[in-house]
């Protein structure tokens, strides 16, 4: 008959130490197959041995005292009832192994991260951290953990009314948006069968746009160029805002300007299209006057990157409020104009007084729209034009600060 083994007790297994001279002693027997295992650095694992198919058998249950003496008990006896069944328990544990980590590569967070990474190159460095904070805010908490292909509507829905009931119904757009593009690389990637999304078409209410902040008025901006010629402020400052207008870019690629791009010889500003929101590079024609503006900066910043460097470091380049601090600063409401629209006030002003085509302008703004053949924007598109363009342009403005006589938009030709 065989000896009966004598259950492991708990202060045996704490004072259990590993036995380098009889190895067969650092095998503690608990029985039905369940042991601990001491190994040469005191680590206590436990295992249970077992018969499937007439082949000896080893599980790997944990280790201790994370799997106490109780709970490896209760996993052998899991162990034993799979066996009852006809169920391998090693086999068993690498399908549920295989299962753990399908969940987690097919899971929200996993593909939207996964997609976010391989289309990141395509946005700007601002557009793909604003995309992945609203997605870790807004969706991760919620959604995150569970698999993509079982997330169904109304848990998109919900999702997204949360931000909506905070008052920023554009970003639940926005959002439900994003989430609708991960759903689709999912599906091109094999792990959801569609985007089910397209079926909250309709579910949130629709965004009121108003126009950017902009001033069309010729009198109006009139006091604003003059109110800018009189900026107290740095000296720095009062150019980026003296330049805003003029050459109506966008604020973050004012703001970002470096020498290498100018070449004020030629009267042009090249931006590479890194920096650019549609990633084409981008030619400025630059006015005379922008020319003397940058020539008369260049002795206080030559020496930096960047035109317009922080005040902090020369490494990095002003803020993205710094515009937009300088026009609050000469009492200009942001209803009444921000960096962004002097875009607005160029695009309407110059077609509609100066009279150029809308081809040049929105090659000028550098705009995604193509040619009449159908091209796509180039740098050099309207170039002529452009530049004459861009100096009438910059003339007029002076025009308006001297006091000429102006031509208010509802009458001109």
């Amino acid at each position: 008959m065989p000896k009966r083994i004598a259950p492991l007790s708990d202060v045996q297994i704490s004072k259990a130490r590993y036995n380098s001279k009889e190895t067969n002693k650092n095998k503690l027997p608990d029985g039905f197959g369940l042991y601990m295992l001491i190994t040469p650095s005191d680590g206590k694992l436990w295992r249970l041995d077992y018969r499937f198919d007439n082949k000896r058998k080893t599980l790997a249950l944990g280790q201790y005292p994370a799997l106490s003496l109780a709970d490896a008990r209760k996993r052998r006896d899991d162990a034993r009832q799979l066996l009852a069944n006809g169920v391998d328990p090693g086999e068993f544990k690498k399908l549920q192994k295989t299962t753990r980590q399908a969940l987690t590569e097919n899971s929200f967070e996993t593909v939207a991260r996964e997609w976010h990474l391989k289309h990141s190159g395509e946005w700007s460095a601002v557009h793909a951290k604003t995309l992945m904070d609203r997605l870790e805010k807004d969706v991760f908490p919620y959604l995150g953990p569970r698999p993509i292909a079982e997330i169904t509507p109304p848990e998109f829905l919900a999702t997204v009314r949360r931000i909506e009931s905070r008052g920023a119904l554009d970003t639940a757009h926005r959002v439900l948006n994003s989430c609708s593009q991960i759903l689709r690389y999912a599906v091109a990637t094999c792990r959801a069968e569609s985007d089910c999304t397209r079926d909250l078409r309709g579910a949130l209410p629709a965004v009121k746009f108003g126009h950017r902040a902009a001033l069309t008025e010729p009198k109006a901006v009139a006091g604003l160029l003059r109110a800018i010629d009189g900026f107290s402020g740095s000296f720095m400052v009062k150019c980026a805002l003296q330049l805003a207008p003029m050459l109506f870019v966008r604020p973050g690629e004012l703001r970002g300007m470096e020498w290498a791009e100018l070449n004020l010889d030629a009267a042009e500003w090249s931006i590479p299209g890194e920096r650019m929101k549609m990633k084409q590079p981008h030619l400025v024609p630059l006015p005379r006057q922008a020319v003397a503006i940058l020539k008369e900066l260049h002795p206080l910043t030559g020496h930096s990157k960047y035109v317009f460097p922080s005040v902090r470091t020369p490494l990095r380049c002003i803020s993205e409020n710094t515009v937009n601090a300088g026009l609050r600063r000469l009492g200009f409401e942001k209803e009444e104009i921000t960096g962004h629209g002097f875009r607005a006030m160029a695009r309407t002003m110059i077609h509609e007084i100066l009279g150029f085509s809308p081809d040049a302008i929105e090659a000028q703004l550098a705009h995604a729209v193509p040619d009449r053949l159908g091209r796509a924007y180039n740098r050099t598109q309207h170039l002529a034009e452009r530049k004459k363009m861009m100096q009438q342009w910059a003339d007029y403005l002076d025009g308006l600060k001297a006091g000429a006589k102006v031509i208010p938009l509802h009458k001109a030709a």
